[in-house]
């Protein structure tokens, strides 16, 4: 809204006005508004939350084998990183940019399904909440709606590399002048970096383009659900989702900015991508609201983000590495969610397996992963087998976290390396 009042008094030689024709100006002013509004907003509103006493009720101390006491820490936190997000990018992006609106979309999309979980955990008093099919019909539906968009909008369009040859030897990279539609996406560590999901169907002659829309369709869908789900798992300890969000997010508005500049996506040999820099003061503000809010989510937490927030934060993550097609640097990017999700699965199958066979046995001590690192062999299930008891030491939560921040720093600046490592 503001870009847009500015952007006219600007016609009238308003002082200072100008300075909203930048993206790099909106995007400091992003970060800037959506750490004020989660740091000062953000604490009236867990006063509220304690006074309304919608608080935790289901961590048990005796889960932990340092008897941190979490009963009664107010929850649906998350709402404070929407706010956060929501109201900068309102009043300083372009609405009318295609990009802007689908993460918009995927914030109040995701967040209103995260709210109904917590809504029915701390009213209704069900710990399961809401059912686990109705979380993927709403996933699937979100990538059901980014995918289909990308693929209908006219305003998602990229211009593609060409390597011209120099008369000295070596390779000048430039885009083509045209924009077109397509199923392109980056891979990793390859010269010819481009795979383009047309390619994988070519069997299909000349309806392999059609099926390339709907095999990227396909692969949307599986990516929100994947990453959006890896983040509420990773969301179990303070500060540990929030953190590891921020670091992403900064990997991610690295990635759209070189996107969105014409100049910089020919050096780096990267498909060019018009109008992606509405993208950077989204992700802008992101950062900014995570940072406020892991002010009040750093051990001790003085409030949950619950799946209000994890949902969210995982959703626009996952559509945010889509549209900038960059989904296959979400493995490495976002490898700690894998690891989650990974441990998750790993434990229930091989659980199930030994529950037909009678027996009492683990891959590791608890799961997610996290939990592996703070759990004794004292507070496993008597009887039962663990594959994994090391280590044998235990650590403290806000140590665990920090070690995951640092191993996503790492996996952040591999993602960032890929870009010229082929």
């Amino acid at each position: 809204m503001l870009y847009y009042l500015f952007q006219w008094l600007d016609k009238y030689d308003f002082p200072g006005a100008g300075m909203f024709a930048y993206t790099s100006f909106r995007a400091l002013m992003a970060v800037i508004l959506a750490l004020l509004i989660s740091s000062i907003w953000g604490d009236k509103f867990i006063n509220l939350l304690r006074r309304r006493q919608i608080t935790e009720t289901q961590r048990d101390a005796r889960l932990d084998p340092f008897g941190v006491q979490k009963v009664g820490v107010p929850s649906m936190g998350g709402v404070i990183i929407i706010v956060a997000i929501l109201i900068p990018c309102l009043l300083l992006g372009r609405l009318g940019n295609i990009y802007m609106v689908l993460m918009l979309i995927t914030t109040v999309w995701l967040g209103s399904l995260g709210f109904a979980d917590d809504y029915i955990k701390t009213f209704k008093r069900d710990k399961e909440g809401l059912h686990g099919k109705f979380k993927i019909i709403g996933q699937v539906g979100l990538g059901l709606i980014v995918g289909l968009t990308l693929y209908l909008s006219p305003q998602v369009v990229i211009r593609e590399n060409i390597e011209v040859p120099q008369p000295g030897g070596g390779v000048e990279v430039v885009h083509a002048a045209k924009e077109i539609k397509a199923t392109q996406t980056t891979i990793p560590f390859f010269k010819s970096n481009n795979l383009d999901y047309a390619d994988i169907v070519g069997f299909m002659g000349e309806h392999a383009q059609a099926a390339g829309w709907v095999l990227f369709v396909l692969v949307t869908i599986f990516v929100v659900t994947a990453v959006s789900n890896g983040a509420n798992l990773n969301d179990g300890m303070d500060g540990m989702a929030a953190g590891n969000s921020a670091i992403i997010g900064v990997t991610l508005g690295i990635l759209a900015y070189v996107s969105s500049h014409i100049e910089y996506a020919g050096y780096l040999n990267i498909m060019y991508i018009p109008g992606s820099e509405e993208l950077v003061i989204f992700i802008c503000a992101f950062i900014g609201a995570l940072i406020g809010f892991l002010w009040y989510n750093a051990y001790p937490a003085q409030v949950f983000m619950g799946d209000t927030g994890s949902l969210t934060i995982g959703g626009i993550i996952a559509v945010f590495a889509i549209i900038i097609h960059k989904e296959l640097l979400v493995p490495i990017l976002c490898g700690v969610f894998l690891v989650e999700s990974l441990s998750v699965i790993l434990q229930r199958v091989y659980y199930k397996a030994g529950k037909r066979r009678g027996v009492k046995q683990r891959m590791f001590k608890r799961a997610p992963i996290h939990d592996h690192f703070r759990t004794g062999m004292d507070l496993v299930e008597p009887g039962c087998r663990v594959v994994f008891t090391k280590p044998d030491k235990l650590f403290h939560e806000a140590k665990i976290t920090v070690r995951f921040w640092i191993v996503t720093i790492v996996l952040a600046a591999i993602t960032i390396i890929t870009l010229k490592i082929r």
